[in-house]
Protein backbone atom coordinates (compact mmCIF):
# COMPACT_ATOMS: atom_id res chain seq x y z
CA UNK A 1 0.00 0.00 0.00
CA UNK A 2 2.63 2.61 0.66
CA UNK A 3 4.52 1.55 -2.34
CA UNK A 4 1.63 2.41 -4.06
CA UNK A 5 0.96 5.73 -2.43
CA UNK A 6 4.87 6.74 -3.25
CA UNK A 7 4.38 5.67 -6.72
CA UNK A 8 1.25 7.76 -7.32
CA UNK A 9 3.22 10.58 -5.25
CA UNK A 10 6.03 10.48 -7.67
CA UNK A 11 3.89 10.38 -10.16
CA UNK A 12 2.13 13.71 -9.45
CA UNK A 13 5.25 15.23 -8.73
CA UNK A 14 6.57 14.13 -12.24
CA UNK A 15 3.34 15.83 -13.98
CA UNK A 16 3.99 18.74 -12.02
CA UNK A 17 7.70 19.27 -13.14
CA UNK A 18 6.11 18.40 -16.57
CA UNK A 19 3.41 21.15 -16.29
CA UNK A 20 5.59 23.52 -15.02
CA UNK A 21 8.42 22.70 -17.63
CA UNK A 22 5.56 23.48 -20.55
CA UNK A 23 4.72 26.75 -19.02
CA UNK A 24 8.50 27.84 -18.93
CA UNK A 25 9.20 26.74 -22.63
CA UNK A 26 5.50 28.97 -23.31
CA UNK A 27 6.52 31.92 -21.93
CA UNK A 28 9.99 31.79 -23.17
CA UNK A 29 8.42 31.22 -26.93
CA UNK A 30 5.89 33.97 -25.91
CA UNK A 31 9.03 36.41 -25.23
CA UNK A 32 11.08 35.06 -28.13
CA UNK A 33 7.77 35.62 -30.49
CA UNK A 34 7.51 39.14 -29.22
CA UNK A 35 10.91 40.21 -30.13
CA UNK A 36 10.94 38.70 -33.25
CA UNK A 37 7.42 40.55 -33.94
CA UNK A 38 9.66 43.74 -33.43
CA UNK A 39 11.86 42.86 -36.06
CA UNK A 40 9.21 42.10 -38.32
CA UNK A 41 7.86 45.86 -37.86
CA UNK A 42 4.56 43.83 -37.45
CA UNK A 43 3.23 46.77 -34.89
CA UNK A 44 3.79 49.78 -37.40
CA UNK A 45 1.39 48.27 -39.42
CA UNK A 46 -1.23 46.79 -37.57
CA UNK A 47 -1.57 49.29 -34.84
CA UNK A 48 -3.74 52.37 -35.07
CA UNK A 49 -2.99 54.99 -31.85
CA UNK A 50 -6.27 54.75 -29.59
CA UNK A 51 -6.76 50.93 -30.48
CA UNK A 52 -5.89 47.98 -29.40
CA UNK A 53 -1.90 46.29 -30.19
CA UNK A 54 -2.63 44.50 -33.85
CA UNK A 55 -6.19 45.72 -33.98
CA UNK A 56 -5.51 46.57 -37.17
CA UNK A 57 -7.33 49.49 -39.39
CA UNK A 58 -4.03 51.65 -40.32
CA UNK A 59 -4.47 53.24 -43.82
CA UNK A 60 -1.68 52.23 -46.18
CA UNK A 61 -1.26 53.96 -49.12
CA UNK A 62 -0.26 52.62 -52.50
CA UNK A 63 -0.49 52.87 -56.38
CA UNK A 64 -3.59 50.56 -56.12
CA UNK A 65 -5.56 52.42 -53.66
CA UNK A 66 -5.80 52.43 -50.31
CA UNK A 67 -5.15 48.67 -48.31
CA UNK A 68 -6.53 48.34 -44.44
CA UNK A 69 -3.94 46.40 -41.89
CA UNK A 70 -6.19 43.51 -41.10
CA UNK A 71 -7.07 42.82 -36.99
CA UNK A 72 -4.22 39.93 -36.61
CA UNK A 73 -5.04 39.47 -32.60
CA UNK A 74 -6.11 36.12 -31.18
CA UNK A 75 -10.07 37.31 -31.40
CA UNK A 76 -11.94 34.21 -33.04
CA UNK A 77 -14.43 36.55 -34.99
CA UNK A 78 -12.38 39.58 -35.77
CA UNK A 79 -9.04 38.44 -35.91
CA UNK A 80 -6.75 35.00 -36.43
CA UNK A 81 -7.91 33.60 -32.99
CA UNK A 82 -9.16 30.14 -35.07
CA UNK A 83 -6.14 30.21 -37.27
CA UNK A 84 -4.26 26.90 -37.13
CA UNK A 85 -0.21 27.32 -37.47
CA UNK A 86 0.10 26.03 -41.37
CA UNK A 87 -2.85 28.27 -41.70
CA UNK A 88 -0.45 31.33 -39.82
CA UNK A 89 2.67 30.48 -41.87
CA UNK A 90 0.72 30.66 -44.86
CA UNK A 91 -0.69 33.73 -44.52
CA UNK A 92 2.40 35.36 -43.04
CA UNK A 93 4.84 33.36 -45.79
CA UNK A 94 2.88 32.77 -48.94
CA UNK A 95 -0.43 35.72 -48.38
CA UNK A 96 -2.91 33.08 -48.88
CA UNK A 97 -5.39 33.21 -46.20
CA UNK A 98 -7.12 29.60 -44.62
CA UNK A 99 -10.15 30.61 -46.79
CA UNK A 100 -8.35 30.86 -49.88
CA UNK A 101 -8.15 34.74 -50.61
CA UNK A 102 -5.11 36.20 -51.44
CA UNK A 103 -3.17 39.43 -49.51
CA UNK A 104 -1.82 41.89 -51.38
CA UNK A 105 2.05 42.70 -50.80
CA UNK A 106 1.46 46.17 -49.02
CA UNK A 107 1.70 43.02 -46.41
CA UNK A 108 5.52 41.71 -47.53
CA UNK A 109 5.44 37.95 -47.38
CA UNK A 110 7.47 38.09 -50.62
CA UNK A 111 10.19 38.45 -48.10
CA UNK A 112 8.78 37.04 -44.82
CA UNK A 113 8.59 34.13 -47.36
CA UNK A 114 12.38 33.45 -45.57
CA UNK A 115 11.60 33.63 -41.84
CA UNK A 116 12.80 30.01 -40.65
CA UNK A 117 10.43 27.31 -39.47
CA UNK A 118 11.47 27.91 -35.66
CA UNK A 119 11.18 31.96 -35.66
CA UNK A 120 7.21 31.29 -37.63
CA UNK A 121 6.48 28.56 -34.46
CA UNK A 122 7.53 31.39 -31.74
CA UNK A 123 5.40 33.73 -33.57
CA UNK A 124 2.42 31.83 -33.68
CA UNK A 125 2.80 31.39 -30.06
CA UNK A 126 2.94 35.01 -29.50
CA UNK A 127 0.23 35.84 -31.38
CA UNK A 128 -2.22 33.12 -30.31
CA UNK A 129 -1.06 33.14 -26.46
CA UNK A 130 0.68 36.68 -25.96
CA UNK A 131 -1.37 39.26 -27.74
CA UNK A 132 -4.50 40.68 -26.14
CA UNK A 133 -7.73 39.55 -28.34
CA UNK A 134 -9.71 42.71 -29.48
CA UNK A 135 -12.99 42.87 -31.42
CA UNK A 136 -11.92 45.87 -33.50
CA UNK A 137 -13.34 45.33 -36.74
CA UNK A 138 -11.33 47.35 -39.25
CA UNK A 139 -12.63 49.08 -42.54
CA UNK A 140 -12.39 46.44 -45.42
CA UNK A 141 -10.26 47.05 -48.44
CA UNK A 142 -11.85 47.86 -51.33
CA UNK A 143 -9.99 49.00 -54.38
CA UNK A 144 -11.17 49.38 -57.63
CA UNK A 145 -11.27 47.14 -60.83
CA UNK A 146 -9.55 45.09 -61.63
CA UNK A 147 -7.45 45.54 -58.71
CA UNK A 148 -10.03 43.88 -56.53
CA UNK A 149 -9.76 40.57 -57.75
CA UNK A 150 -7.47 39.07 -55.73
CA UNK A 151 -7.13 35.85 -56.98
CA UNK A 152 -5.38 37.07 -59.87
CA UNK A 153 -2.07 37.56 -57.29
CA UNK A 154 -2.06 33.65 -57.70
CA UNK A 155 -0.17 34.30 -61.14
CA UNK A 156 1.60 37.69 -59.06
CA UNK A 157 2.72 35.86 -56.60
CA UNK A 158 3.99 32.95 -59.67
CA UNK A 159 5.82 35.45 -61.55
CA UNK A 160 7.51 37.28 -58.94
CA UNK A 161 7.60 35.53 -55.42
CA UNK A 162 9.67 32.24 -53.87
CA UNK A 163 9.67 29.93 -51.43
CA UNK A 164 13.45 29.36 -51.16
CA UNK A 165 14.01 29.64 -47.84
CA UNK A 166 17.11 31.86 -46.45
CA UNK A 167 20.55 30.55 -47.96
CA UNK A 168 23.45 31.86 -45.71
CA UNK A 169 25.90 33.98 -47.90
CA UNK A 170 28.80 31.32 -48.18
CA UNK A 171 32.40 32.67 -46.89
CA UNK A 172 30.87 35.64 -44.76
CA UNK A 173 31.16 35.86 -41.04
CA UNK A 174 27.91 34.50 -38.66
CA UNK A 175 27.69 37.92 -37.76
CA UNK A 176 26.88 39.11 -41.39
CA UNK A 177 25.01 36.00 -41.66
CA UNK A 178 22.70 36.63 -39.23
CA UNK A 179 22.45 40.41 -40.79
CA UNK A 180 21.26 39.27 -44.04
CA UNK A 181 18.84 37.07 -42.82
CA UNK A 182 16.83 39.94 -40.59
CA UNK A 183 17.37 42.30 -43.42
CA UNK A 184 15.87 39.96 -46.09
CA UNK A 185 13.19 38.24 -43.72
CA UNK A 186 11.49 39.58 -40.96
CA UNK A 187 13.18 43.17 -41.49
CA UNK A 188 12.01 43.26 -45.13
CA UNK A 189 14.25 46.18 -45.77
CA UNK A 190 13.62 45.27 -49.53
CA UNK A 191 10.34 46.00 -49.58
CA UNK A 192 11.50 49.80 -49.24
CA UNK A 193 14.61 50.17 -50.35
CA UNK A 194 14.74 47.96 -53.70
CA UNK A 195 13.74 48.93 -56.92
CA UNK A 196 10.47 47.92 -57.84
CA UNK A 197 9.05 46.20 -61.31
CA UNK A 198 6.76 47.01 -63.61
CA UNK A 199 4.97 44.59 -62.34
CA UNK A 200 5.40 46.73 -58.68
CA UNK A 201 7.64 43.66 -57.64
CA UNK A 202 10.75 43.88 -55.67
CA UNK A 203 13.49 43.26 -58.50
CA UNK A 204 15.58 41.39 -55.95
CA UNK A 205 14.91 39.28 -52.99
CA UNK A 206 18.66 38.71 -51.61
CA UNK A 207 22.14 39.71 -51.57
CA UNK A 208 22.73 37.63 -54.82
CA UNK A 209 21.64 40.27 -57.20
CA UNK A 210 23.19 43.80 -57.32
CA UNK A 211 19.78 45.42 -57.46
CA UNK A 212 18.89 44.31 -53.87
CA UNK A 213 18.90 47.32 -51.51
CA UNK A 214 20.00 49.61 -54.01
CA UNK A 215 17.13 52.18 -53.63
CA UNK A 216 13.70 53.06 -54.52
CA UNK A 217 10.79 55.11 -54.51
CA UNK A 218 8.06 55.33 -51.47
CA UNK A 219 4.85 57.66 -51.93
CA UNK A 220 7.08 59.99 -54.22
CA UNK A 221 10.39 59.73 -52.66
CA UNK A 222 13.57 58.31 -52.70
CA UNK A 223 14.24 55.85 -51.06
CA UNK A 224 18.16 55.83 -50.85
CA UNK A 225 20.36 52.33 -51.40
CA UNK A 226 21.79 50.44 -48.33
CA UNK A 227 24.15 48.56 -50.17
CA UNK A 228 27.43 49.73 -48.19
CA UNK A 229 26.29 52.98 -46.91
CA UNK A 230 29.98 54.52 -47.66
CA UNK A 231 29.25 57.66 -45.81
CA UNK A 232 28.69 56.07 -42.44
CA UNK A 233 30.90 54.17 -40.32
CA UNK A 234 28.90 50.64 -38.86
CA UNK A 235 28.25 52.74 -35.38
CA UNK A 236 26.74 55.41 -36.94
CA UNK A 237 24.59 52.82 -38.89
CA UNK A 238 23.70 51.42 -35.15
CA UNK A 239 23.25 54.46 -33.67
CA UNK A 240 20.66 55.35 -36.45
CA UNK A 241 18.52 52.48 -36.53
CA UNK A 242 19.04 52.46 -32.66
CA UNK A 243 17.66 56.50 -31.76
CA UNK A 244 16.36 57.70 -34.99
CA UNK A 245 19.77 59.50 -35.36
CA UNK A 246 23.53 59.85 -35.66
CA UNK A 247 26.08 62.04 -36.12
CA UNK A 248 24.86 63.17 -39.74
CA UNK A 249 21.72 62.61 -40.45
CA UNK A 250 18.27 62.09 -38.68
CA UNK A 251 15.24 60.03 -39.12
CA UNK A 252 12.28 61.50 -41.52
CA UNK A 253 9.35 59.80 -43.48
CA UNK A 254 8.43 56.50 -43.55
CA UNK A 255 11.42 55.26 -41.30
CA UNK A 256 10.51 56.99 -38.27
CA UNK A 257 7.91 54.44 -37.42
CA UNK A 258 10.21 51.69 -38.22
CA UNK A 259 12.49 53.00 -35.84
CA UNK A 260 10.12 53.40 -32.83
CA UNK A 261 7.92 50.48 -33.51
CA UNK A 262 11.19 47.74 -34.59
CA UNK A 263 14.46 48.66 -35.05
CA UNK A 264 15.13 50.89 -31.39
CA UNK A 265 14.09 47.45 -29.91
CA UNK A 266 16.61 45.03 -31.12
CA UNK A 267 19.65 44.17 -29.06
CA UNK A 268 22.70 45.34 -29.66
CA UNK A 269 24.07 42.47 -31.17
CA UNK A 270 20.92 42.30 -33.57
CA UNK A 271 21.98 45.80 -34.56
CA UNK A 272 25.58 45.55 -35.47
CA UNK A 273 25.13 42.42 -37.35
CA UNK A 274 22.54 44.82 -39.62
CA UNK A 275 25.27 47.27 -39.66
CA UNK A 276 27.96 44.24 -40.57
CA UNK A 277 25.82 43.02 -43.25
CA UNK A 278 25.18 46.01 -44.58
CA UNK A 279 28.75 47.03 -44.98
CA UNK A 280 29.56 43.86 -46.32
CA UNK A 281 27.44 44.24 -49.51
CA UNK A 282 29.10 47.11 -51.02
CA UNK A 283 28.82 48.16 -54.46
CA UNK A 284 27.67 51.61 -53.52
CA UNK A 285 30.01 54.40 -54.13
CA UNK A 286 30.31 57.91 -52.44
CA UNK A 287 27.33 60.22 -53.51
CA UNK A 288 29.89 63.03 -55.10
CA UNK A 289 33.50 64.03 -54.70
CA UNK A 290 33.50 66.16 -51.80
CA UNK A 291 34.25 69.70 -52.89
CA UNK A 292 35.93 71.48 -50.42
CA UNK A 293 36.44 74.60 -52.33
CA UNK A 294 32.65 74.76 -52.89
CA UNK A 295 31.64 74.06 -49.59
CA UNK A 296 33.88 76.64 -48.29
CA UNK A 297 32.70 79.26 -50.62
CA UNK A 298 29.10 79.17 -49.57
CA UNK A 299 30.04 78.86 -45.65
CA UNK A 300 31.76 82.02 -46.53
CA UNK A 301 29.14 83.73 -48.26
CA UNK A 302 26.46 83.06 -45.72
CA UNK A 303 29.09 83.75 -42.57
CA UNK A 304 29.53 87.47 -44.96
CA UNK A 305 25.73 87.88 -45.08
CA UNK A 306 26.43 89.88 -48.46
CA UNK A 307 24.91 89.33 -52.10
CA UNK A 308 22.73 86.92 -50.78
CA UNK A 309 19.98 85.61 -53.18
CA UNK A 310 16.61 84.87 -52.23
CA UNK A 311 17.84 81.33 -51.29
CA UNK A 312 20.79 81.91 -49.32
CA UNK A 313 18.47 84.33 -47.49
CA UNK A 314 15.95 82.60 -46.68
CA UNK A 315 18.61 79.41 -45.83
CA UNK A 316 19.67 82.33 -42.90
CA UNK A 317 16.28 83.45 -41.81
CA UNK A 318 14.93 79.74 -41.17
CA UNK A 319 17.49 77.18 -41.58
CA UNK A 320 20.89 78.35 -39.93
CA UNK A 321 20.23 78.75 -36.23
CA UNK A 322 20.24 74.75 -36.42
CA UNK A 323 21.85 73.81 -39.70
CA UNK A 324 24.50 76.62 -39.45
CA UNK A 325 26.34 78.66 -42.12
CA UNK A 326 28.71 75.29 -42.64
CA UNK A 327 25.45 72.94 -43.44
CA UNK A 328 27.14 70.52 -41.04
CA UNK A 329 24.33 71.02 -38.29
CA UNK A 330 25.31 69.31 -34.82
CA UNK A 331 26.35 66.18 -34.58
CA UNK A 332 23.04 63.50 -32.91
CA UNK A 333 21.19 66.75 -32.64
CA UNK A 334 20.49 68.67 -36.25
CA UNK A 335 21.31 66.33 -39.13
CA UNK A 336 23.79 67.49 -41.79
CA UNK A 337 22.73 69.27 -44.88
CA UNK A 338 26.01 69.06 -46.80
CA UNK A 339 26.20 66.01 -49.06
CA UNK A 340 22.64 64.62 -47.30
CA UNK A 341 20.83 62.00 -48.97
CA UNK A 342 17.64 63.40 -48.80
CA UNK A 343 18.99 66.91 -49.94
CA UNK A 344 20.90 65.44 -53.16
CA UNK A 345 17.85 62.79 -53.83
CA UNK A 346 17.00 63.03 -57.67
CA UNK A 347 13.12 63.32 -56.81
CA UNK A 348 13.11 66.45 -54.44
CA UNK A 349 9.93 65.50 -52.58
CA UNK A 350 11.13 64.38 -49.56
CA UNK A 351 13.20 67.91 -49.23
CA UNK A 352 10.53 69.35 -50.03
CA UNK A 353 7.69 67.89 -47.66
CA UNK A 354 10.31 68.17 -44.62
CA UNK A 355 10.55 72.32 -45.26
CA UNK A 356 6.76 72.00 -45.57
CA UNK A 357 5.33 69.65 -42.44
CA UNK A 358 8.25 69.45 -41.17
CA UNK A 359 10.00 66.86 -38.48
CA UNK A 360 10.09 65.00 -35.61
CA UNK A 361 12.54 62.46 -34.74
CA UNK A 362 11.09 59.57 -32.71
CA UNK A 363 11.56 58.86 -28.30
CA UNK A 364 14.00 55.77 -27.80
CA UNK A 365 14.61 53.78 -24.92
CA UNK A 366 18.28 55.30 -25.87
CA UNK A 367 17.42 58.83 -26.93
CA UNK A 368 14.40 59.33 -25.26
CA UNK A 369 14.45 63.59 -26.04
CA UNK A 370 12.20 63.83 -29.51
CA UNK A 371 13.79 66.55 -31.16
CA UNK A 372 11.36 68.62 -33.95
CA UNK A 373 11.82 70.33 -36.74
CA UNK A 374 9.09 73.31 -37.35
CA UNK A 375 7.20 73.18 -41.01
CA UNK A 376 7.11 76.31 -43.08
CA UNK A 377 4.05 75.69 -44.85
CA UNK A 378 2.51 78.53 -43.69
CA UNK A 379 5.38 80.65 -43.58
CA UNK A 380 6.64 80.62 -46.91
CA UNK A 381 5.01 80.27 -50.62
CA UNK A 382 5.88 77.79 -52.85
CA UNK A 383 8.09 80.59 -54.87
CA UNK A 384 10.14 80.92 -51.62
CA UNK A 385 10.07 77.13 -50.34
CA UNK A 386 11.42 76.15 -54.22
CA UNK A 387 14.52 78.68 -54.16
CA UNK A 388 15.11 77.29 -50.36
CA UNK A 389 15.34 74.15 -51.47
CA UNK A 390 17.16 74.84 -54.77
CA UNK A 391 19.93 76.60 -52.64
CA UNK A 392 20.50 73.69 -50.46
CA UNK A 393 20.75 71.01 -53.20
CA UNK A 394 23.58 73.30 -55.06
CA UNK A 395 25.21 74.79 -51.80
CA UNK A 396 28.09 73.74 -49.66
CA UNK A 397 29.59 70.39 -51.83
CA UNK A 398 25.65 69.51 -53.21
CA UNK A 399 24.90 69.52 -56.36
CA UNK A 400 21.61 68.55 -57.33
CA UNK A 401 18.92 69.54 -59.74
CA UNK A 402 17.08 72.90 -58.81
CA UNK A 403 13.35 72.28 -57.60
CA UNK A 404 10.29 74.49 -59.37
CA UNK A 405 7.35 76.48 -57.53
CA UNK A 406 5.40 73.46 -59.16
CA UNK A 407 6.98 70.68 -57.64
CA UNK A 408 6.43 72.26 -54.36
CA UNK A 409 2.63 73.24 -55.27
CA UNK A 410 2.27 69.04 -55.46
CA UNK A 411 3.88 68.01 -52.40
CA UNK A 412 1.75 71.02 -50.41
CA UNK A 413 -1.09 69.31 -52.31
CA UNK A 414 -0.71 65.87 -50.16
CA UNK A 415 0.01 67.51 -46.48
CA UNK A 416 -2.92 66.53 -44.55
Amino acid sequence: MKLKSLLIANAVLLGSFAVQAHAEDEAQLIKQGEYLSRLGDCMACHTVSGKGDYAGGLAIESNLGTIYSTNITPDKEHGIGNYSEQQFSDAVRKGVLPNGSRLYPAMPYPDYAKISDADMHALYVYFMKGVKPSSEQPPKTDLSFPFSQRWGMRFWNWAFTSDKPFQPIGGASEEVNRGAYIVESLGHCGSCHTPRGLGMNEKALDSGDDQFLAGGSLNNWDVPSLRGLPRWSEQEIVDYLQTGRNDKAAVGGEMKSVIEHSSSHMTDADLKAIASYLKFLGGNPALQAYDVKKQQATEAKLTAAKGLSEGERLYIDNCGACHFVTGKGAPGIFPELDQATIVNAKDPSGLIHTILAGAQQPSTEKAPSTLAMPGFAKRLDDDQVAKLATFIRQGWSNNAPAVTKDQVAEVRKTLK
